[in-house]
This record gives structure tokens, sequence and C-alpha cells, in this order.
């Protein structure tokens, strides 16, 4: 009888993990964005102006800097509204166009100096208190929460790529 329950229990305690996860994730998400708007907010950006910014950020990190056209594609917009986006961000300082390979006509897309330095300023006091958390779990624990959220990006991207295909 013993037996029986014990997989029980841990079937309750999984869905009530996946239950609270899910809330969590969502709530960290609506409070990320709630900065991200107050940042935009701030700085006179639209919208889709933060997630081309975090966009070219990550890309740069990743050390394969994003080309207008790949930009426009992860965002889902057209040419037209890419290039305008961009050049609205580059008036404002936020984003450069780079040429920095033999193909002159391919560009890259830089973060510009002065919205590094308006970025920096708006999230530098959010890092004593992400770092304040992370401090709290050890290499392992991060790992395996690097690799839960990492999936549940993955998950994300691909539902996000299937709703475009399905226009």
């Amino acid at each position: 009888m013993e037996e029986t329950k014990a997989p029980e229990r841990e079937t309750a305690e999984r869905q009530r993990l996946r239950s609270r996860l899910v809330d969590l994730l969502n709530a960290y998400a609506s409070e990320a964005n709630h900065i991200g708007h107050a940042f935009a907010g701030k700085n006179h950006l639209h919208g889709p102006d933060l997630h081309a910014l975090l966009a070219v950020m990550h890309a740069e990190r990743a050390g394969a800097p994003l080309t207008p056209g790949r930009l426009g594609e992860a965002m889902g917009l057209s040419s037209g509204a890419t290039t305008a986006m961009i050049d609205r961000l580059e008036r404002g300082g936020h984003l450069r166009r780079a040429r920095e390979s033999n193909d002159r006509r391919v560009v890259h897309l830089r973060y510009g100096e002065s919205g590094m330095s308006l970025a920096m300023a708006f999230f530098t006091p959010l890092a004593p208190r992400t770092d304040a958390v992370m401090e709290k779990f050890d290499v392992t624990e991060l790992q395996v929460v690097e690799r839960f959220v990492q999936g549940m990006v993955d998950a994300l991207l691909s539902y996000r790529d299937e709703l475009r295909e399905q226009g």
C-alpha cells in the first residue's frame, strides 16, 4: 500500500511544482516587461525598440552580431519596418551599423556607446539584487537552473516560430 502512495505523492508534487514554476515564470516575465517599459519610456523608445536592443546585445555577447535581415527575422518585421527601427535607434545613439567584413555590403548591428551608457545607468542598480539571489545557489544548482530556463526559452521560441508559420 505504501509503495503506491509514494508515486502518487511524487506526481502530485510534480504537478504542484509545474503549476508554481509556470506562475513564477509568468510573474518574472511580467515584471521584466514592466522594467523594460520603464526603460523604454525614460529613453523615448518604442516597445519593439527595446526587443531589438536586447537581440543586438545578446548576439554581440554570443560573438555573432546581427545583420539587419537577421534582426528583422528574429522580430518578425518586414524589411522596411526593420530599416525604420534601425534608423530611429541609430539616430538616438542606441545602435550603430558596422561594416566589419571584407564584403562591404554586409552590415552588422552593434550597440551604440550612448545607448550602452543609458542601459548601464538604468540597469546597474538591478545587478546587486540579482547577484544576491544567485549567491544563494551553488554552481551545480545554477547549472540546473540554466538548463531549465534555456529549455523554457527554446519551447517559447519553437511556439513563436510555429505561430509565425500559421500567419
